[in-house]
């Protein structure tokens, strides 16, 4: 059974989700904690996040200046859970499109085995699933996991997805400090590093449904972000002094990942 797990959920105007997301998310998983990493939400998420601190111990807050990026609101919350000694560190959504349901089965398949690194929330293996996105939503997610799964030689199906539960030993493997994706081009980027570190990664099968309220922060910046991102890691990878750095210690390609 699993013990002290922090849920790390970054807000950026999200007034209108944060009381219903974190209810249910207490509701469904009564054994964790919340952090919700707040970039100074002009709607009052932040202040509305500290009054629901104050009436449940089981959420935090840790304010930021500013709007940084999604990246580095992540690793923030992690270096904060990883120093107050949490043992199982999680990434959701605030937005109300992870369910609180899918967590715990997630948490559960990582708590029955203890090899396992990282489990991901997938929508793109069996049983997996979005709802109401519109198509070219869901094509662009769809190309662009398999772009990077070419380029970086990896297996996982759903490399962007969000909703993630890492074991604390995973992280510390893991250089946060060297972590400069800023949008959704870090869950690829936390992806290959937990690899390349020897970590082991299962897929859990989850449905991702379209936000109700609220507005999606995703742009053009973020997938050219992405693009160039992946693009320089798959070109540094097959460089020969790359190479030569991961020989005996176990290609992130030779498939740590199941499902």
């Amino acid at each position: 059974m699993l013990n002290n797990i922090c849920v790390v959920m970054p807000t950026y105007d999200e007034l209108e989700n944060i009381s219903r997301t974190l209810r249910s998310v207490l509701e469904v998983n009564p054994g964790v904690d919340v952090l919700v990493v707040d970039d100074g939400s002009p709607d009052g998420t932040g202040r509305r996040a500290d009054e629901l601190a104050h009436a449940d111990s089981r959420i935090h807050v840790l304010h930021r200046e500013g709007k940084a990026g999604l990246g580095p609101a992540y690793v923030a919350g992690f270096q904060w859970a990883l120093s107050h000694g949490f043992e199982v560190i999680c990434e959701m959504d605030m937005d109300g499109s992870h369910r609180a349901q899918d967590l715990r089965s997630m948490l559960d398949v990582l708590g029955r085995d203890p090899g396992i690194d990282l489990v991901i929330g997938s929508r793109r293996i069996e049983g997996g699933r979005t709802e109401n996105w519109p198509w070219y939503r869901d094509l662009l997610s769809r190309a662009g996991s398999w772009y990077a799964r070419r380029m970086l030689g990896l297996r996982v199906r759903d490399m962007t997805a969000g909703l993630r539960a890492y074991r604390r030993d995973a992280l510390c493997r893991v250089d946060l400090r060297s972590v400069k994706a800023n949008g959704y081009v870090f869950q690829i980027d936390m992806t290959r590093r937990v690899m390349a570190a020897g970590g082991v990664v299962r897929e859990v099968p989850i449905v991702f449904a379209e936000r109700t309220r609220g507005r999606s922060k995703m742009d053009s910046g973020i997938v050219v972000e992405a693009m160039r991102c992946v693009t320089l890691w798959g070109i540094e990878r097959c460089l020969p002094s790359h190479a030569a750095r991961g020989r005996g210690r176990g290609p992130a390609d030779a498939g740590n990942v199941g499902t």
